[in-house]
């Protein structure tokens, strides 16, 4: 895998306030100054996105969170604004920053109103700064009335900004704690969070900017991370130029085995995907009657009628990877073949019905395959509910790689790659149209056409997940409804030469 040199690095809460507490003891910047800086970053994101904004409503909780949204409110009060501010409680209880920033809103002409609903009422724009990243437990009385007061103000018009983390929404996993802020945008500090971007996060944070508030670059040097991004350079390391005298054999043989009855739509997507990401070759062993049709509609695609599992063996024999899974089904045809497949010492992607297939008799180890699950699917290779691994996404993916001794991709909304020595990868790229039949086995022919060509598996699917995503935004320019996987085919041979971009 290239140097991951120029990255985005997301931390967990816990991460952030070991920043927070470093910047302030190593470094000698006051936590009162990094709260001003913290105010400052907001507001200009407030004011960024709504210009004409006129009355704003700021909802303070009983930390720093709160601290950054009284300083905010007294920035609103200088610049000519109505501002209603409410707090929970005795404001006078506040200690330390979040009590000078209560102070300095005060001194500015502030008042509070006597509940979240006043506060709120006609707002232009809505502040959300009660809970921060702290948050461990489900929202309740006075902080749940004020999440979906400020919900309904959003609902009703107004725009939402988020201080930091939307209130609800867990900073390490993006799982939601009964509710939280639905934000238009977030302005979040010091180190970017990971569940802004996995999970429910993307859905709850809206536009996300980060702000380090000048924090010194030796602040992050030894702090670990929860999990990486790569970028451009990255991307571009991990797919360089071909050379000028390479062959069709140089560049690796894909076996895409799939396909049952009905379902020859999911084998062809993913070995179109391989060959779009520079494949030299591609099969497809695919049920009964249906090669003929593919070959005609695709003639690069080598495709072959399986009536038996042995059939398979002349072209695993070829075959520098195998995918196995889009359109592969349970029943007895589909069983033999993956069967057949597991035997072989072949590279491996493994997706769809071949991981239900798996997840009811876990096959024996290996360490050179690549499983790509959903959720749903996640759940019934971990034994546990979809909604389980919806609650902790990290630890789900790590525990797949773990339990699987595999690169571990899980789909969804910042869909995470993890490898068995615990290392997590995120992918912020793709969009709500790639919910539509056919993006699973699209990202599966990626991953193996990019494993056929020599990368190595992490590289592989970290790249191939961040290509996918990325086609599909731009294959959404004409709108996310609509979006089909065969229009991210184009956008991804583009995509897949970034040297030459």
């Amino acid at each position: 895998m290239p140097a991951l040199s120029t990255i985005t690095r997301f931390y967990g809460a816990a991460q952030v306030a070991a920043l927070d507490r470093r910047v302030i003891d190593e470094f000698g910047i006051p936590g009162f100054d990094l709260m001003h800086r913290a105010a400052d970053a907001g507001f200009q994101a407030l004011c960024g996105r709504w210009p004409e904004a006129d009355r704003l409503a700021v909802v303070c909780g009983p930390g720093n969170n709160g601290g950054d949204g009284f300083l905010i409110a007294a920035r609103g009060l200088a610049s000519a604004m109505t501002v209603r501010v409410w707090f929970p409680g005795n404001p006078e209880r506040l200690t330390g920053d979040a009590h000078r920033a209560y102070q300095a809103f005060m001194r500015a002409g502030g008042v509070l109103t006597d509940s979240s609903a006043e506060a709120l009422a006609d707002a232009d724009v809505a502040v959300d700064a009660l809970l921060g990243t702290g948050l461990g437990r489900p929202l309740a009385g006075d902080f749940l009335a004020a999440v979906q007061a400020i919900n309904r103000a959003g609902e009703q018009g107004a725009g939402v900004l988020a201080v930091d983390i939307p209130s609800g929404l867990d900073a390490d996993t993006g799982a939601i704690w009964g509710e939280a802020v639905r934000a238009d945008v977030t302005a979040t500090f010091i180190g970017a969070k990971l569940g802004l971007v996995t999970g429910a996060g993307p859905a709850h944070a809206g536009e996300v900017t980060l702000h380090e508030l000048e924090a010194p670059d030796r602040a992050y040097a030894d702090m670990p991370w929860l999990a990486s991004q790569p970028d451009d350079t990255w991307l571009a390391a991990a797919l360089p130029r071909r050379r000028r005298d390479a062959h069709k054999g140089d560049h690796g043989h894909v076996l895409c085995v799939g396909g049952n009855t009905g379902m020859g739509g999911a084998a062809r997507l993913a070995a179109e995907a391989a060959l779009r990401v520079g494949a030299g070759l591609v099969s497809v062993a695919t049920r009964g009657g249906q090669a003929a049709a593919m070959t005609q509609a695709r003639p690069e695609l080598m495709c072959r009628d399986m009536t038996a599992a042995a059939d398979l063996d002349a072209l695993l024999d070829r075959a520098t990877v195998v995918a196995i899974g889009p359109g592969l089904g349970t029943d007895n045809w589909a069983r033999d073949l993956l069967e057949r497949v597991l035997m072989s010492d072949r590279p491996l992607v493994v997706d769809a019905d071949a991981l239900n297939v798996i997840a009811e008799n876990r096959p024996p180890a290996r360490d050179n395959w690549i499983i790509t699950p959903h959720p749903g699917e996640a759940g019934r290779l971990l034994g546990c509910a979809t909604a389980d691994v919806q609650a902790d996404r990290p630890a789900a993916a790590a525990a797949l790689a773990e339990r699987y001794s595999a690169m571990a991709v899980l789909k969804g909304a910042g869909t995470l790659i993890a490898d068995r020595r615990g290392e997590l990868w995120v992918s912020t790229a793709g969009n709500p149209g790639m919910a539509v039949g056919g993006m699973g086995d699209l990202l599966t022919g990626t991953i193996a056409g990019l494993l056929a060509q020599g990368i190595d598996p992490a590289t592989a699917a970290v790249a191939g997940v961040c290509l996918h995503g990325r086609a599909a935004d731009r294959a959404a320019a004409d709108g996310e409804r609509g979006l089909l996987p065969s229009d991210c085919l184009a956008p991804l041979r583009a995509l897949a030469n970034p040297a030459s971009s």
